[in-house]
């Protein structure tokens, strides 16, 4: 085995001075049987000086183990690739070199594989060392392999890790539209990874809404997990296919999706499953493991209570029902899970207009409130100031699903038939501290739904209302103003640079805009039935600064901006630095595969070596 920290600038030069003439030999590499030529020479071109020499190396080890490692994904691809360098094509007894561009569409495809499972791309797959341009006589080492194989989706329940490889490949196919990001770690350190799409991928762009979609809160809830993933393939490929339509709703909104909030959970429940012998006991008892968290915290109970501040606060003439501060109760009092705080911060973070969360169990669209305005009833009818958007919201979705609206009570999942598939949350059972009202209506500025079992066909009605900038008197965006509706007592605010969304009903309607510092602007809007989404733009002029009325015994706005104030979550999550500053880390799982053969152990495979 070679240590190419210090040989590879000797090896790169000796092999760089060859003659052009070398001797060759047939090719008898068992890992390396198929690849589209016959014959190849050493030393390599990394400087194995022969078969015997590159056989005892690390780096033939790693494309005899590749396939396993990464679950054949990229297979066989990096195998290929690899051998192109370790045993390069010998003709007419000249060394021909691979091409740069091979490796850089494999390392694009494939290095999040390698990310997975915190490996480091192998230093022999250097495109930029080891590789060489087409003006260079390169030639393709997967030339065989090109329109052989399409990629298709598949309908099958996917692992933690086989997740994150097909979000992170996603991305990867479509970088030009997509990204993947993590917004936090469950309690056992797993990513909870996001996937974006957006023709700007990473940016917030003025106007564009961007909504957001969970799944998997419950552990045990799969099925709107694997909706998630297989939503993100297919936005790919049919943005890639030229589906209009897909690309209309990806060039005008940015779409974030978390298919899985709970992943701990989800190891659970399907480790419960697998350890049954009798395949059809897999549906039964589901609901018992992998619901919560490995706290065995139910995500849905766990965020802060603001419902309960809503309704004692009625009694104020000024009272909002946005934006409402979380009590530092919540963090002295409660153990606040970190997928929890995740999502929470998350929601801090963007402004998201619309949110749909996946569970599993009904087939019906749930939205606010969940918490029953009495706190002797149980299953109370309690809407919030924008019922009517809400029912509409929910109403437009069911109508277009296949069987949601349906009112055969003898269909599957007919509890709701009767009222068409959709539900007011605490008429359905009422509950505090879920999500549903936390991040997206009371807290934050944008509108929730729970989706039970259903498809996301007909999901992007955030493109309805009126939206706009409001801007002082030089034209520049102002953050945080209040955009008000007459009759509605529930406000948004504006983002960053001023621009906002407010989803609304057809009709005629009193908008104001007001902004502390600045004088009010009020507007008579007349929002057509067959315009989806009208622009109303604002324009405040400065005045002195006074006192709001809006807020008299009521928590000022400022205290909005508090959260984690006693800095539990971001001490926690601090990590071991070493001697230079770098993050320690222990070594990965498939270290054992080399260490203990013998060899010189390749720490070029570590990633934070």
């Amino acid at each position: 085995m070679l240590d190419h920290t210090v040989c590879d600038t000797f090896f790169l030069n000796a092999f760089l001075s060859l003659p052009s003439l070398v001797q060759c030999m047939e090719m008898v590499l068992g890992y390396c049987q198929d690849v589209p030529y016959s014959h190849t020479t050493f030393p390599n071109i990394v400087g194995h000086r022969s078969r015997q020499d590159l056989e005892m190396g690390a780096e033939y080890l790693l494309l005899s183990v590749i396939h396993g490692l990464l679950n054949g994904e990229c297979s066989p691809d990096i195998r290929l690739l690899g051998c192109s360098v370790l045993a390069p094509r010998c003709q007419d007894n000249k060394l021909m070199k691979p091409c740069r561009s091979s490796c850089e569409m494999v390392k694009k495809s494939c290095i999040h594989a390698f990310e997975a499972i915190q490996m480091a791309w192998p230093y022999f797959l250097d495109c930029d060392r080891f590789f060489v341009g087409d003006e260079e006589g390169c030639y393709d080492p997967l030339s065989e392999l090109r329109g052989k194989s399409c990629e298709e989706i598949k309908f099958t329940y996917h692992t933690n890790s086989q997740m994150y490889s097909i979000l992170k490949k996603t991305a990867s196919k479509c970088s030009h539209i997509s990204q993947t990001y993590s917004i936090g770690r469950s309690v056992e350190g797993k990513d909870l990874l996001a996937i974006e799409f957006s023709n700007n991928p990473g940016q917030h762009e003025l106007l564009e809404p961007e909504i957001k979609l969970i799944g998997n809160m419950h552990g045990n809830e799969v099925l709107g997990r694997q909706l998630l993933i297989y939503l993100a393939q297919y936005l790919c490929s049919e943005y890639l296919l030229g589906n209009e339509r897909i690309q209309t709703i990806i060039n005008t909104t940015r779409i974030h999706i978390l298919p899985s909030m709970n992943p701990d959970g989800y190891e659970i429940a399907a480790s419960e499953v697998a350890d049954r012998n009798d395949p059809e006991n897999i549906y039964q008892e589901v609901n018992i493991f992998g619901r919560a968290n490995a706290q065995n915290l139910d995500l849905n109970r766990n965020f802060p209570d603001l419902t309960s501040i809503f309704y004692n606060r009625r009694r104020f003439r000024h009272f909002r029902s946005d934006h409402i501060p979380i009590p530092e109760s919540y963090w002295l009092n409660k153990e606040v899970a970190p997928e929890t705080y995740a999502v929470m911060k998350w929601i801090r973070s963007f402004p998201f207009v619309i949110s749909a969360s996946l569970h599993g169990g009904e087939l019906v669209i749930s939205y606010p409130f969940d918490l029953s305005k009495h706190p002797q009833e149980d299953r109370m009818y309690s809407p919030t100031p924008d019922e009517q958007i809400f029912r509409q919201l929910a109403r437009t979705y069911a109508d277009a699903h296949a069987t949601m609206s349906n009112n055969d009570t003898e269909r599957c999942g007919a509890s709701f038939a009767n009222k068409g598939g959709i539900t007011n949350g605490a008429q359905w059972y009422s509950f505090a501290g879920g999500m549903m009202i936390f991040v997206s209506y009371i807290f934050t500025v944008f509108f929730h739904r729970y989706l039970h079992h259903s498809e996301l066909s007909n999901y992007l009605q955030v493109h309805r209302g009126i939206k706009g900038i409001v801007k002082d008197e030089h034209g520049n965006g102002i953050k945080g103003a209040t955009i008000s509706v007459r009759g509605m007592r529930h406000d948004i605010t504006s983002a960053e640079d001023g621009d906002y969304w407010r989803l609304l009903n057809p009709g005629v309607h009193i908008v104001t805009a007001a902004a502390s510092g600045y004088s009010k602007v009020s507007k008579r809007i007349h929002l057509p039935r067959k315009t989806l989404v009208g622009r109303v733009d604002f324009v405040l002029k400065k005045v002195p600064r006074e006192p709001s009325l809006d807020y008299f015994n009521i928590p000022e706005l400022d205290n909005y901006e508090r959260f984690d104030p006693f800095n539990q979550f971001e001490q926690s999550s601090q990590r071991e630095l070493g001697e230079n500053g770098e993050e320690r880390t222990e070594k990965p799982w498939w270290w054992a595969y080399f260490s203990q053969l013998g060899i010189s152990a390749p720490t070029w495979l570590l990633r934070n070596y």
